[in-house]
């Protein structure tokens, strides 16, 4: 095995499917809930918000990914554009969320599966997932893209299922009041959804594998951002009128809640089997970006150099593959480390900030979508960190500061 490049297998339908298997996971089944327990109805309002500020920050990237068509996505521009230690926080950041996020999905989807089948324990599932996800990452970009596309259009189906059989189960009253927290709870639910949309940038973060890039990494940002939105729409606006807010949130699962109130045939299952499948593409999804970001970093020595090993018949990262894999089992039988978890939101924020100043920094030529567009995305971004906690933020910057240690040793090695 020696190095060798990357291959261009990935056409627009397989980067919508890797776009969309990263976003409709967690977010949609989990993360709900979670919003509507903290505005109400009013939280169809947060999620127009955070769709809206999504779409800024996916245009900042596609305009940069058509123009660097590279793996590594925002580490990339931040150094192209920016200055290295720009380029390496955004890489360090991204590692960081992506595989303690992914420990945490793996996780979740141990506890649907063994609902379905439940002839193991959770744990036993969440492994076995790990396990056969990082190996079939191993065959390729091409076969990884299929089973990709396979695991979304289950979970789409499941989705519509659930929507379609719950509009004749709709009451009105579950829409009143619109907004018993105000604005506050509006403006938090918009910062809970804005991180269930942030899985588009998965997309270019795998641009070097991408045909034509600079057409079809655009197209694939915006059509996997609208999707997303009305998908998200539509299911909330049906969980709203069939059970309600107060019971969207009384659980961990609200959409069982949902599908537990119909009488559709099998409509429980269906979502079961959709949740199980959401996990199974978000999880698949982090493997792809973490071996590829792990690639990018390598390259330029800010990780190990072995790390930009790519297999010689299969085109992959082979190495960053196996050691992701390795690093996501561990975290999913020890389980993740709760500090990280809960630092994501000020990681995503930093690495979407990052995004929108390399985008400003393009010659205008290059800048399709105008300076307006990375100026709004900046500014929601920079607005909705002033909302989060300072342990949040202080632990963000530890472990910002612990990344650039270990930066300085690996360049010293």
């Amino acid at each position: 095995m020696r190095e060798h490049g990357l291959v261009r297998a990935l056409t627009l339908k397989d980067a919508v499917g890797v776009g969309l298997g990263a976003i409709i996971g967690a977010g949609i089944f989990v993360v709900t809930g979670v919003a509507a327990g903290v505005s109400g109805p009013a939280f169809l309002v947060g999620l127009l918000i955070a769709g809206v500020i999504a779409t800024f920050n996916g245009l900042s990237s596609a305009q940069l990914a058509a123009v660097y068509p590279q793996s590594g996505g925002t580490y990339e521009y931040g150094y192209q554009l920016l200055t290295p230690g720009f380029g390496f926080a955004a890489g360090w950041m991204f590692l960081l969320s992506k595989l303690s996020a992914a420990g945490v999905v793996a996780i979740g989807f141990g506890s649907y599966f063994s609902q379905l089948l439940p002839i193991a324990s959770p744990l036993a599932f969440s492994v076995g997932a790990v396990v056969l996800l990082t190996i079939a990452n191993l065959f390729g970009i091409q076969k990884v893209g299929r089973i990709n596309l396979a695991i979304v259009a289950v979970t789409l189906l499941s989705l519509l299922y659930l929507v379609f059989s719950g509009i004749p189960a709709m009451d009105a009253g579950h829409f009143e009041p619109f907004a018993p927290f105000g604005l506050a709870g509006v403006a938090e639910s918009a910062a809970l959804l804005f991180f269930a949309f942030t899985g588009y940038a998965r997309i270019a973060t795998l641009a070097e594998e991408v045909r034509d890039p600079a057409t079809t990494i655009p197209r694939a940002v915006i059509i996997t951002i609208v999707t997303a939105i009305l998908l998200y729409a539509a299911v909330s606006v049906v969980a709203i009128g069939v059970v309600g807010t107060e019971a969207m949130a009384a659980g961990t699962s609200p959409l069982q809640t949902v599908a537990a109130s119909l009488t559709a045939p099998g409509v429980q299952l269906v979502v079961t089997i959709g949740a199980s499948t959401a996990m199974l593409g978000v999880l698949l999804s982090q493997v792809i970006g973490i071996s590829r970001m792990m690639l990018a970093m390598g390259r330029r020595k800010d990780l190990p150099a072995f790390l930009q090993t790519v297999h010689s018949k299969t085109r992959v990262p082979n190495v960053g593959i196996i050691i992701t894999g390795l690093i996501i089992l561990l975290l999913t039988v020890f389980g993740s480390f709760e500090f990280i978890v809960r630092s994501a939101t000020f990681t995503i924020l930093l690495y979407y900030s990052i995004a929108n100043l390399s985008a400003l920094r393009q010659p205008s030529r290059q800048q399709i979508y105008g300076k307006a567009v990375p100026v709004l995305g900046l500014a929601g971004c920079l607005l909705m960190s002033v909302a989060l906690p300072l342990n949040v933020i202080l632990t963000g910057v530890v472990l910002l500061v612990v990344g650039f240690g270990v930066r300085v040793m690996v360049k010293k090695l």
